[in-house]
Formats: structure tokens, C-alpha cells, sequence
């Protein structure tokens, strides 16, 4: 059976030294399927060549000399001072070289805040980042260490994860972290919206203000002042805790489910 074939692309020469022998100097393998009596097959896993930078990586993939191509790419994501700069390495092999399959490499949030001062900015970062790499090819975010130092195990896993026809693989760190994300935000909106009352009038002003009514229409329309609107317009934006602004009432109404989008008319001038 034909190995499965890696290039990989990292700044840190002990990275690239570690991987290569680690791969093949112990003829590391990975579970791929079952045979006729029930036993697990494994397919040997062999690094073509490494590389310190995207340009030489892209020189020996466009060289004319006939070679092996690489099923999979690994990048490390931090690349020569760039915190980001390897995805955009990944981006051009992938669009060059659709048929690679890529994994970004990253040790950035492995580990553990000391409080929770940052936690918040953390799960942003991580949202960002893990999104950024699936934009421009990634198939994998992979972990680059274990117990403070780097592991093998963790590229093994995910490139298995890849071969079994799952589209994407995230390392246990990663997920955790999206996890915790998704449930921050869905609590928080829960609790926002948990003990958010509004009245039919004021439902009935944000449905008038999302059309395009002024002020002044809206007080026609439900027979008030004008002054009275303004006034339940502030303590509308007191209510959603924004600043006093149409805009910001109307999206934040929308957010937490205070209107529906269907229930709007929008006025034609």
C-alpha cells in the first residue's frame, strides 16, 4: 500500500527535524480500515521533504522535474513573525494545488490563562484564527505540543481523522476552547434576554422604527406625543443598554429576538 505522503513548512528547525524523524525514522503508521477478517489495516505515513519558508516549499511543488506530490501540507500558522503568516502560505498552495490537504500547525493556545481576565479575547482569537485557516484551505488545526513539548501523535490523529472522510479535524485544546466560546455567548444572550420585558407599545415602536418611521410618524401612528416616543425610545436603549440610537435598537431588537424580521413593513417613499 502507497505511504501517505507530507511535506512540511515551519520557521523552527527543531520542528522540522523532529517531525522527519519521528515520521519516518520510526516508521510511524496510521489505522487505515479494516481487513477481510476483521483486523485494522495501517498505512505508513512518510515526509517528502521540509521546508523553512513558503517560497522554497513552492519552488520544489512547481519544479518540472517529475516527484512525488505530497497528500498533505503541514504549516505552522506563527511563521518568521507573522502570527498568521503561515495560513496565507496555505492559501496559495491551496489554490494552486487543490488536491493537498491541509493542516495548520499552532502551540499559540495550548496554554492554560493564569485568570479569567482574558478569557473572553482568548475565545475571539481562536474563533478568528480557526475560521480564518478553513477560509483559505485548512482542512485541520493541529496542536503542535503535549505535556510542554511537541508531539507527533497529535499530526498522526488528525491526519487519520482526514483519511477516515471526516472534513475537518481540531485539536482537543481548539475545541475546548470553541466550546467554552459557544456557550459563553449563548449564556450571556440567555441572560440578556432572560429578564428583557418590553410592552405591545414598544414592540409596536421598534416594528415602526425598523420601517423607516420618524418620530413623528410613530407618535401618529399610536397616538401619542412625539415627546412621549422620544421618551420610550430612551428607555428602550436603557432596557437593550445601548446608546440612544434607531439603528442600534432595531439590531439589537432583532439579536434577542424582540421582533421578527417578518413582522416589519418597511415604508416605500
Amino acid at each position: 500500500m502507497e505511504p501517505i505522503k507530507i511535506m512540511l513548512v515551519d520557521d523552527e528547525p527543531i520542528i522540522r527535524k523532529a517531525l522527519k524523524f519521528e515520521l519516518n525514522g520510526l516508521n510511524a503508521t496510521i489505522a487505515s480500515g479494516m481487513n477481510d477478517d476483521g483486523e485494522v489495516q495501517r498505512r505508513q505515513v512518510k515526509v517528502l521533504d521540509t521546508f523553512s519558508n513558503g517560497a522554497s516549499l513552492l519552488a520544489a511543488l512547481d519544479s518540472p522535474v517529475p516527484h512525488d506530490m505530497p497528500d498533505y501540507l503541514l504549516v505552522d500558522m506563527e511563521f518568521q513573525g507573522e502570527p498568521t503568516g503561515g495560513i496565507f502560505i496555505a492559501d496559495r498552495v491551496h489554490k494552486k494545488y487543490p488536491d493537498i490537504r491541509i493542516a495548520i500547525l499552532s502551540g499559540r493556545f495550548d496554554n492554560p490563562l493564569p485568570n479569567e481576565a482574558n478569557r473572553h479575547d482568548r475565545m475571539l482569537e481562536i474563533g478568528r484564527v480557526v475560521f480564518e485557516s478553513l477560509h483559505h484551505g485548512a482542512q485541520a488545526f493541529v496542536s503542535k505540543n503535549a505535556a510542554g513539548g511537541f508531539s507527533v501523535e497529535n499530526v498522526l490523529r488528525a491526519i487519520e481523522c482526514l483519511e477516515r472522510g471526516e472534513k475537518y479535524y481540531f485539536n482537543y485544546p481548539v475545541m475546548l476552547t470553541l466550546k467554552e466560546a459557544a456557550e459563553l455567548y449563548v449564556s450571556r444572550a440567555a441572560e440578556m434576554t432572560t429578564n428583557l420585558v418590553i410592552s405591545q407599545t414598544e414592540h409596536d415602536l421598534l416594528l415602526l422604527e425598523a420601517a423607516g418611521c420618524t418620530a413623528s410618524e410613530i407618535a401618529d401612528t399610536l397616538g401619542e406625543t412625539d415627546k412621549s416616543i422620544q421618551e420610550r425610545q430612551k428607555e428602550l436603549s436603557r432596557k437593550l443598554n445601548i446608546v440612544n440610537k434607531s439603528g442600534a435598537r432595531i439590531a439589537k431588537a432583532i439579536q434577542f429576538g424582540l421582533i421578527d424580521t417578518k413582522e416589519i413593513k418597511y415604508l416605500k417613499r
